[in-house]
This record gives C-alpha cells, structure tokens and sequence, in this order.
C-alpha cells in the first residue's frame, strides 16, 4: 500500500483540495502530484516498483514515486503476501516500469510538497503510517501545512484482522499510528468500522469482469486473486475494497457519515498492542485519554456508515 500526495514540481496547483488526472473522463477536478511507498502488504521497494507500473498504466508517467520506510519504527518488519500474492498484485503485475523512484524518500518528498503548497494539499495514507510520522517529526508544522489526512486504518468498534483487536495497517507501525493520531492533523478515519461494509459480492464482481476496458480487465485480474483469498476464508464470492473507498470518501465526503472521537493506540498491551483506543463511553462527560497520554488530541473524525451501493457503482464506472 502506499500514501497518495499532491502536488507535482514546477507546478502551481490550482486552489484546490485535490490532484488532477490530465486524461480525459478521469476525475478531472483531481491532481495526483506524488506517490510514496511504504512497508504493509509487501516491502516498501516492490510497492513502489507497483506504483510505477499502475501510473504508467494510467497514462500519469510524470507522476513521482518516493521509496520507503522499509521498517516500522521500532518492532520487525512484517508483510502480507499470504493475501496479496508475492508480487503484492495478485501475481499480474505487469511488466516493470522503464522509470525508478526518486531518491528523495518518502517523507521527504511529503515534507517539500506541503512547505512548497501550505494548505493545498490532501494526503491519503493507505498503509502503514512510517512514512507521515517521520514526515510529521521531519516538519512539526506539517499538520497545520498540509490540508487534510485521510487515513485507511483502525477498528474503533469492530474486531481487527490482524489480531483481535487490531487492524493490520495499525498494527503493522503502532508507535507510527500514535504518532500521527496525536499530532494534529484535520484527520479523518476510514477504519475497519466502515471497510468491512465496502463488499463486492459476486454480482458485482461478474459486472467487472464483463467490462471490456483496460482498466477493467487489469482491476478483474488483481481482483480475482484477491477474491478467492475471502472465498477460502468466508465461504462466498466477495472481496472487501479497503483502500477504494478511503480514496471515494475523500474525493466525495457525502458517500459516509462520521462521528468525531478523540483516539489513541495501545503501544504495551501483550494481547491489544496497536489496538485503536476510542472513548466510547455514553455517560462521560469527557474523556481522560487526553490526560493519561499528556498531550490535548484533536478529534477525528471516524467514518461510521457508508452508500455502499453509491461507492460500488462509483468504482465500477470508473473502471468502464
């Protein structure tokens, strides 16, 4: 997985939340600047070389990817390509990419983007949350830079799915999460809460796999992998769209509503360890995970329900 920035050097984005695709028919009010790649479904390294082979696919060669972090921050790097296939594509990669990643990393290219653009830019992170913490202690100021911060991540009120209590993206860097969650950020959470319900049963799966398009035919070859990695695991034809609908929400707020909840992470439990820690509490009249952390948290704002049917045929026309 990897963070989705704007905006492209030599370039004075338009006053505007988003990145634009200059291709005719593709999100035109969008400007997707700079792609960096981080550690989660597979290393850093081969997310970015993925990145490279989707933006030229797209036609978006001038597109930026930065590499890195290869690591959490402090425990052992773990990756998932039990899901995800050894080439993190479902084994249908593509063929490589003529260009190579920058030699800037990851945070910093964050870091030069949000000084060079204050306010302009909204940064989606979908994976683990290395590289914006490093870039949030690169640049103290950076959540007051930066527009907002999407994060595909966490389970407030549902069970994790790397471990009971925890979700692989958090779990995967937690002090990283923590980081982030404290710093400031106008911060909004697509978690487990809301992804779980972005499923793409069978019907809609048979609807992609008619479409008779490139990018049709590329998301149905990665997709079918993925699928039949939940059909061992659930029982049915279906795959759930984790990172789509982090990107849908963003582009289109009205797809979900939220409730706004300050959070932390559990960095020491021996079985909750990078567990999402919410005060759920009806009846309190405030929350003390402010005063046992030490810091004032800003509220985030947690995405609770989404259109699912609205998100799926969004997803579809796009592909058609």
């Amino acid at each position: 997985m990897s963070d989705r920035r704007a905006h492209r050097p030599g370039h004075r984005p338009r006053r505007r939340r988003r990145l634009r695709d200059p291709l005719p028919g593709r999100q035109p009010d969008i400007d997707l600047v700079a792609v960096g790649s981080v550690h989660g479904n597979v290393p850093a390294p081969l997310a970015a070389d993925n990145a490279l082979r989707l933006l030229d696919f797209v036609g978006l060669t001038h597109v930026p990817v930065a590499v890195r972090a290869h690591e959490p921050l402090i425990q052992p790097l773990h990756t998932a390509e039990f899901v995800h296939g050894p080439n993190g594509l479902g084994g249908h990669a593509g063929p490589p990419s003529t260009r190579r990643p920058i030699t800037e990393s990851a945070a910093e290219q964050l870091v030069r983007f949000a000084r060079a653009y204050p306010g302009e830019l909204t940064v989606i992170a979908l994976g683990p949350l290395t590289n914006i913490a490093l870039a949030t202690m690169l640049e103290p100021r950076l959540p007051h830079l930066v527009r907002s911060l999407t994060l595909m991540g966490g389970a407030v009120t549902v069970p994790g799915n790397i471990t009971p209590y925890a979700d692989a993206n958090t779990w995967h860097d937690p002090e990283a999460a923590d980081i982030v969650l404290r710093a400031g950020y106008d911060l909004t959470l697509v978690g487990l809460d809301a992804t779980e319900t972005a499923c793409a049963g069978a019907t809609w799966l048979d609807h992609l796999a008619d479409l008779d398009t490139p990018r049709a035919r590329y998301a149905n070859a990665i997709l079918t992998h993925y699928a039949e990695v939940y059909t061992r695991l659930i029982g049915e034809k279906a795959c759930t769209l984790h990172d789509p609908l982090a990107v849908a929400i963003t582009l289109d707020p009205t797809l979900a509503t939220h409730r706004e909840l300050v959070l932390a992470v559990e960095l020491t439990g021996t079985h909750t360890r990078g567990q999402i820690v919410a005060d759920l509490r009806t009846l309190a009249r405030d929350t003390n995970i402010e005063s046992t952390i030490g810091t004032t948290r800003r509220p985030v704002k947690v995405i609770e329900t989404v259109g699912t049917q609205a998100f799926l045929g969004k997803l579809l026309a796009a592909l058609a």
